[in-house]
């Protein structure tokens, strides 16, 4: 059964392809008539130009990936769902709902945001059967890291598309080299091969000059999935010595880190020392923008280093357990 996934996902990753690429002209057509405009940070002057380029691109990966739903065993399905759904929904209030209710914002403040997004979090776990607080607590722990990182990845163009597709693919083969639960890995494998195959047709409007960008209403969700994922791989397991599985998790997922880690910091400077900043800019990849790099030097660095994380960190498992 577990050698039959690897078949079945291929399988998915193609259905969610297909899905993602019928349906991304009529998204956009639908983006530009709804007038979804972003609206850029006042802090980041240097994306002035990227002004009312329409915004919820993403729902293109959301109905791509919706199409590997269908592949998840029954079993395993509620709490990716539950993440998904309602990490997509708060997404779009941020996105469409606030700005058009409260003119001059930018979507929900982040108390808002993140009272939401436990809610959801702990939802999705506690009717998925996890009723233990310690558990719950750490497990909506992670899934609020991996949403928020990832969301703050998302600020250049084909940055957190390329960033996903491989973060994905990498959280794929390490769920494949370790799970030994047959519905679990397939779960992983069939979310994780569909999410990569959906942010194909995506990034070709989110080339740049970028047509469209993700927005929350897929971010969001995206990093909650990737926060599920991870918490799925690295779980011990007899197949993998030394729990080699979550140590490859953990550096899979270090450009993400990178991006949520200083953010927090910068608040907390500022407020602690008076304006003093510990960064030129943040999240991580607009103080390299800062410093003069350009916009496609940033991103294609982010996604070299996202390679090479992912590359060392299955060939390190493969030769573990190989």
């Amino acid at each position: 059964m577990i050698h039959g996934n690897v078949d079945q996902a291929f399988f998915v990753a193609l259905v969610s392809f297909v899905l993602a690429l019928v349906v991304a002209p009529f998204v956009y057509r639908l983006l530009l008539r709804a007038q979804s405009r972003q609206k850029v940070s006042e802090f980041v002057p240097e994306h002035a130009a990227k002004e009312g380029t329409p915004t919820m691109g993403g729902f293109i990966v959301l109905i791509g990936l919706a199409g590997a739903f269908w592949f998840v065993p029954r079993g395993e399905v509620f709490t990716p769902l539950v993440l998904v759904a309602g990490f997509a929904l708060i997404g779009f209030v941020d996105d469409y709902i606030v700005p058009r209710a409260a003119a001059g914002t930018r979507g929900l403040g982040w108390k808002q945001k993140f009272l939401m997004q436990v809610v959801v979090a702990v939802s999705a776990y506690w009717f998925g059967g996890v009723t233990n607080a310690g558990a719950l607590a750490f497990l909506v722990f992670f899934v609020l890291f991996f949403a928020n990182a990832y969301n703050f990845a998302d600020g250049m163009d084909t940055l957190a598309g390329g960033l996903a597709v491989m973060i994905a693919l990498g959280l794929s083969v390490v769920g494949r080299l370790s799970m030994t639960n047959a519905d679990a890995e397939m779960a992983v494998l069939a979310l994780m091969a569909g999410l990569a195959a959906s942010f194909v047709p995506f990034l070709y409007y989110n080339a740049p000059p970028a047509k469209v960008f993700m927005g929350d209403v897929c971010a969001l969700p995206v990093g909650a999935l990737f926060g599920w994922a991870f918490l799925e791989v690295g779980r011990p397991t007899p197949a993998v010595p030394n729990d080699l599985n979550l140590y490859a998790a953990i550096l899979i997922s270090l450009v993400l880190v990178a991006e949520l880690v200083p953010p927090p910091l910068q608040v907390l400077s500022v407020k602690l020392r008076k304006g003093k900043r510990l960064f030129p800019r943040t999240p991580i990849h607009h103080a390299f923008q800062h410093a003069g790099w350009p916009e496609t030097r940033v991103v294609w660095m982010f996604h070299l280093v996202q390679a090479v994380l992912v590359a060392v960190a299955v060939g390190v498992l493969w030769s573990a357990v190989g």
